[in-house]
């Protein structure tokens, strides 16, 4: 059979037994049926008139109050609530095998497995009790009379599909463990307690969607960029490198990185004043009153000796500047294009530096 979304999970139709003791008349049922037609009430084995009987909630009253016995009150649910947008239930199946009998023929096998007690038969429209077959094995029903060639027999059994535990359309809550193997989408979600992403991620969009929540991640993001030593004026006229690698990686609005450069030519052309790097990823915040600071690791093959160079990051640019300190100096001063080995030297004028700075 083929279905409009995934394949129903089915299962036995449900039914409930009670023990009567001649003076108690209300039982609580397990569903709440929509009405006192939606279940079959048997006493003893007699189907009761749903007039003699009614139905609140969960509970089942008769009246007068059934005869004392063990387990002779029988309630078969025949319809539940119909699931709905914000109430989920379950909804029935009946299902229904027509088979032709050949000569003697005694056992017939349904199209489906059955959950015995929940199986009628009918022999060329009537319906047999329950003493006229057995259905015991949950495939086949065997007649206590054999068939004659022809006779039309009929196997009708019911099945659930229970959704009682699924979410409504407009949303709800679920507790305990829930596993997720595919994305989850919608315009928010809320956790509590540890929320693991095995063998997957949590995956932020492409463009930020930045939250003014104190307590709010809003982006994660990693990647690369390229560096490039940048005059404060002017321009190199060659300028190559050896190495040239930078990586970064974003977690909300702190960027963290690592550059590294070794130039192989550089031809300083019209090239003067403050030596910088250019080409963070992200411009840095403008109302910070401190320049994030940098740590350097390699720092060699220049042309002047610098022993204590230092590295900051200047509000609202995308720069790295250098600066040269003194040793027990209160002031610096900022390296210079003319700090560096110019002409053709292989893996020269080499500096490695990883930071972090936040962002606006």
């Amino acid at each position: 059979m083929s279905y409009i979304g995934a394949e129903p999970t089915t299962a036995a139709f449900p039914f409930d037994q009670f023990s009567g003791d001649g003076t108690t008349t209300a039982f609580t049922l397990t569903y709440a049926p929509a009405s006192t037609t939606s279940i079959v009430v048997a006493i003893s084995g007699v189907v009761q008139n749903p007039n003699l009987y009614s139905v609140v909630g969960t509970t089942l009253t008769f009246s007068p109050a059934p005869p004392s016995g063990t387990s002779n009150i029988a309630v078969l649910y025949l319809g539940l609530p119909v699931i709905t947008g914000s109430s989920p239930g379950n909804t029935a199946f009946l299902s229904a095998t027509d088979l032709t009998a050949t000569a003697s023929q005694t056992v017939f096998a349904s199209a489906g497995s059955y959950t015995p007690g929940f199986v009628q038969v009918y022999r060329n429209g009537a319906r047999l009790g329950n003493a006229d077959f057995t259905a015991t094995n949950g495939t086949t029903i065997t007649l206590a009379s054999a068939a004659t060639s022809g006779d039309l027999v009929t196997i009708e059994y019911y099945t659930l599909t229970s959704l009682t535990n699924a979410l409504p359309l407009t949303g709800g809550t679920v507790t305990g463990t829930v596993t997720f193997n595919s994305a989850i989408t919608g315009a928010a979600a809320t956790f509590s307690g540890i929320v693991a992403a095995n063998g997957g991620g949590i995956q932020f969009p492409a463009t930020q969607v930045a939250s003014a929540g104190a307590n709010t991640l809003d982006d994660y993001e990693e990647g690369t960029f390229t560096p490039v030593y940048s005059p404060s004026s002017g321009a190199f006229t060659t300028l190559t490198y050896f190495a040239q690698t930078g990586k970064y990686t974003k977690i909300g609005n702190i960027v963290y990185f690592e550059i590294n450069l070794f130039t192989n030519v550089v031809t300083v052309g019209t090239a003067s004043g403050d030596l910088n790097i250019s080409g963070l990823p992200f411009i840095t915040d403008a109302t910070t009153q401190l320049s994030p600071a940098a740590s350097l690791g390699r720092v060699y093959r220049w042309a002047t000796a610098i022993s204590n160079m230092r590295a900051y990051i200047p509000s609202s640019n995308t720069i790295v500047s250098l600066a040269n300190m003194a040793t027990n100096s209160t002031s610096a001063t900022n390296v210079q294009v003319s700090d560096m080995t110019t002409g053709t030297n292989t893996a020269y004028n080499a500096l490695d530096i990883a930071g972090f700075y936040k962002i606006g």
